[in-house]
């Protein structure tokens, strides 16, 4: 297969097997496909519930499955994941996924770190209200949570910018003195031969420009940030109770791509699509008329982008994501669609037309 021209990282949700905090908060053998299954349509045409396809509703415990994953995601031209860490003043959570493939070296797949710094709320939006488990941000937990990350940093698949390895805070705003963060983690990973690390905060609702703070570059994280009008008007509801916002997909692309670049260095991030409706049935935000079609023109777009604006070292486009199921924004195969979105990724990467079979 050709090389891409941009290192493509999918973000990464383990939350597809049980754990002891989920069976006591929604009930015994909670997983994230407990909410996929259950969703229902809120108007015509909707497109939920939104059903697997050939990797099924699988178990992340079986590190089979995720070997899979990696075969899927490297045949398509993905050259890493991007998990998401949950750690909440020392008590980790999902963490299993990860930490068996740190330690058992399967699969043998390039990886970093986002760690998801926010509330789990019974609401699943990170806000102050319905808390599960609280994030607890102090220079003590700071310094912990970096000391836990050292042997991922050290593992020869983590991925890396210029030769530092990559991490990736999800809000910096809820960091008491993020100046003070970032002084501490380059000073730990120092002492621990770690040598330097590339830091980059997503762009989310309050964070902005996170290089005054240390920080050395920002990742756009879509739906975040461009302001669409919805179409709510032109839509037909067959839930009378929904009070969400619908979105056209082939707009938001146009206005992302339109999107001015801010003066700091930034990684650009592409969604396959969005729709939560599997967590929040009568208040989602649902994006239509997403397809693979105008998924490759995002991504083939924003790959130019990259490529024209940033060193062959930073060319870093991510994917929001592989596998959020409950929100609609997977490459993961489904029902509808099978492989087209890996397709089209593959296509995008490498600028190939499609292969004998894609559709």
């Amino acid at each position: 297969m050709k090389a891409a021209a941009v290192r493509a990282i999918a973000f990464y949700l383990p939350q597809f097997h049980p754990i002891p905090e989920n069976d006591r908060w929604w009930g015994e053998g909670f997983t994230e496909w407990t909410n996929v299954a259950r969703a229902t349509p809120n108007f015509a045409g909707h497109d939920q519930p939104r059903v697997p396809g050939e990797l099924g509703a699988y178990d992340l415990r079986d590190p089979a499955v995720m070997a899979r994953q990696a075969d899927l995601a490297r045949a398509h031209g993905l050259a890493g994941f991007c998990y998401y860490y949950y750690w909440f003043g020392g008590k980790r959570l999902l963490e299993r996924p990860v930490e068996q493939m740190r330690a058992g070296g399967v699969p043998d797949f390039p990886y970093c770190l986002c760690w998801a710094n926010e509330n789990w709320t019974r609401r699943w939006d990170g806000a102050a209200d319905a808390i599960l488990i609280a994030h607890e941000p102090s220079p003590a937990n700071d310094a912990r949570l970096i000391r836990d990350l050292i042997p991922h940093f050290r593992d020869p698949r983590y991925l890396r910018v210029d030769g530092k390895p990559l991490f990736i805070v999800y809000r910096i705003g809820a960091l008491p003195d993020p100046a003070a963060t970032v002084v501490s983690w380059r000073e730990i990973c120092a002492q621990q031969g770690v040598g330097e690390i590339y830091l980059c905060a997503v762009q989310s609702y309050d964070t902005g420009d996170p290089t005054p703070y240390g920080f050395d570059a920002l990742v756009e994280f879509p739906p975040h940030g461009v302001r669409t009008p919805a179409i709510n008007e032109s839509i037909e509801l067959v839930n009378p109770s929904y009070r969400g916002t619908v979105v056209d997909y082939r707009q938001y692309v146009l206005d992302a791509l339109a999107r001015p670049a801010p003066a700091c260095r930034w990684h650009r991030t592409v969604m396959p699509g969005w729709d939560n409706t599997a967590r929040r049935q009568d208040d989602a935000l649902a994006f239509v008329h997403s397809t693979p079609e105008v998924y490759a023109h995002w991504l083939s777009a924003t790959i130019a982008q990259t490529v024209r604006d940033r060193p062959p070292g930073e060319r870093l486009v991510f994917i929001n994501a592989w596998n959020e199921w409950a929100e609609a924004a997977y490459l993961e195969p489904d029902f509808r669609y099978g492989r087209q979105y890996l397709w089209a990724t593959r296509r995008a990467l490498t600028g190939l037309a499609p292969e004998t079979g894609e559709r």
